[in-house]
């Protein structure tokens, strides 16, 4: 009797076992999908929904770690089921990143679709005749990408490139789906994505350069004694993209990957393990600041894009900045007015929808009507009541030197040239220079000078060299008599430290260079207007290019003596 009861024991501990998994399983699926719920704009509302999903997804995890035989042998667990929970893990610290900009997150996702690969978690999925199946597998293989575009890790991402292209191959091959065309363009989005970036090969081993453009330990360069600039510190960031034909993947332009590079520092390696992020004790401080926080809106409506800066601006803390990074198709003005306001020069298209009016798309050429996406200078007004910093990309970048500081707070445009050259005009589809120069100015200086090779010893010199011009731009800057004092208010954060020094290099580099030299819309411009003399075209930072190019051996694409031109 005694060991009868026994063995009925073992059947309903293993019940149990089968229930308490089903609950969990059941619980994260609806915590997960809720996520979608949330509002995607504002920092508080969303923090202790993903504290709980983190939670029950901790539990999950290590519910099938300590039950592993019992769930194979009575719930029938399958592999690819655990990669789905290890995918939805990876997905939750991929989000984490996106709301809350901290790079270490990145690496927790990219552990958790690590190990996924590793362990060969839906290695089966292709045996079993269920296309839905193989649609999960296939969008692992999409968000791994992502992470690893993110964390810059190239050779990992050919790799996941070449099996996703054969795991398409086999899926279109064995079902007749209606989605063949867009897992193929999802393959011809990355492929191009990854062609974007100008390459830089090292002739002693014929390696390819992989370099992070975040913000490192030597990225910035240090405040001197004596420099006097502000106390701000750049909290929120919107980084906006609509640039037509730019190569993107999973509504991330080329454009807007770079620039949320530049507004992150380099991630920490953590461990990787299962503890909520974001539910730390208020008293444990960073052991360094915080990246600033980020928006990323690809093609967004007006009504979106004015929904995202109201959130950021009225969370926006004390002495902090907002900075808006507008990557977008120009809009020009149809036509003169007699007063010319702040709607009357155009602006950026953010998206590219048409509004219908009595069943007539709104054209260009009808001037009574202006374009509804289209964001103006003057749409950014009521946000000058606090420090704002703006970056413009775009064609019609120039509308936005027709800006006036109604409030007095500080305000800097960084606007890019509205054209370029013949000869790189046709480079546009990968990405624009100017925010090339922001992101990397090395490497844009190299473009420039149609570098594509050349030895380790002098890529390192190079990168030591543009230190230094870094330095002494910032002291340019800092020095100068005659600046707006908007530039030195924000001079004491360091991410926009490095964009104004960054700025500057690519101002001097295009005004410099003989085939930017045809036109003055060729060169970038700002608001307020930098002291030409003493920053731009100061012979100081002028000699430091031309012996950057010395160093390259490319200084005939140089001019020698730039001011004899003016």
């Amino acid at each position: 009797m005694s060991s009868g009861g026994a063995e009925d024991d073992i059947p309903q501990a293993e019940r149990k076992t089968v229930t308490d998994f089903c609950y969990l399983l059941d619980k994260s699926k609806q915590l997960f999908n809720g996520l979608r719920d949330l509002p995607q704009y504002g920092q508080k509302q969303w923090q202790s929904y993903f504290g709980r999903t983190f939670d029950v997804y901790t539990k999950l995890w290590k519910f099938q770690q300590q039950h592993r035989q019992v769930l194979d042998n009575r719930y029938g667990l399958k592999r690819w089921q655990i990669g789905e929970i290890a995918s939805k893990i990876g997905q939750l610290y991929y989000h984490y990143y996106l709301r809350t900009s901290e790079t270490s997150y990145l690496n927790e996702a990219f552990s958790f679709y690590s190990a996924i690969r590793q362990r060969s978690y839906y290695s089966q999925v292709n045996k079993e005749d269920r296309p839905e199946l193989v649609v999960k597998k296939l969008r692992y293989y999409a968000r791994f990408i992502v992470v690893c575009l993110l964390l810059n890790k190239m050779d990992v991402v050919k790799d996941l490139v070449k099996e996703l292209s054969d795991e398409i191959e086999d899926y279109t091959h064995r079902f007749n789906t209606e989605d063949q065309v867009e897992w193929n363009l999802v393959l011809q989005e990355v492929a191009a994505f990854i062609e974007a970036d100008p390459v830089m090969v090292l002739n002693d081993d014929n390696t390819i350069v992989i370099t992070s453009n975040r913000l490192s330990e030597t990225g910035a360069p240090l405040l001197e004694q004596g420099m006097i600039v502000g106390q701000l510190a750049l909290a929120d960031a919107l980084i906006i993209g609509n640039c037509n034909n730019q190569v993107k993947f999973s509504e991330l332009t080329i454009d807007m990957f770079r620039m949320l590079q530049a507004l992150e520092r380099e991630p920490m390696n953590l461990a990787s393990q299962m503890n909520k992020p974001g539910m730390q004790e208020s008293t444990e401080k960073p052991a360094r600041r915080e990246n600033p926080h980020k928006y990323l809106l690809y093609k967004p409506t007006f009504s979106q894009l004015y929904t995202f800066l109201a959130a950021s601006f009225k969370e926006l803390p004390a002495n902090s900045v907002l900075l808006i990074y507008l990557s977008a198709t120009g809009v020009f003005p149809s036509g003169r007015s007699d007063s010319e306001g702040p709607y009357d020069f155009g602006g950026v298209l953010t998206n590219s929808n048409r509004d219908i009016i009595n069943g007539d798309a709104i054209h260009k050429r009808n001037q009574s009507y202006k374009e509804m996406h289209c964001l103006h200078p003057g749409d950014l007004y009521p946000f000058t009541r606090k420090p704002l910093f703006i970056i413009v990309d775009s064609s019609n970048s120039v509308a936005y030197k027709n800006f006036t500081n109604l409030f007095g707070q500080p305000l800097v445009c960084l606007l890019s040239p509205t054209a370029y050259p013949k000869a790189l005009q046709d480079q546009s589809q990968r990405g624009s220079l100017f925010t090339l120069f922001l992101n990397n100015p090395l490497m844009a200086f190299l473009f420039v000078s149609g570098l594509s090779s050349m030895r380790r010893g002098l890529w390192e010199k190079c990168q030591d060299y543009l230190r230094k011009i870094n330095r002494d731009i910032a002291q340019l800057l800092t020095h100068s008599r005659s600046i707006d004092q908007s530039f030195l208010q924000f001079f004491g954060d360091e991410f926009l430290r490095l964009l104004l020094t960054r700025f500057i290099f690519c101002s001097a580099t295009m005004r410099m260079h003989k085939i930017f030299r045809q036109e003055t819309r060729n060169y970038p411009e700002s608001y307020p207007q930098l002291p030409r003399d003493e920053t731009v075209e100061n012979p100081h930072l002028q000699k430091h290019i031309l012996e950057l190019a010395s160093i390259l051996d490319v200084r005939n694409v140089f001019l020698e003596n730039t001011l004899d031109d003016y």
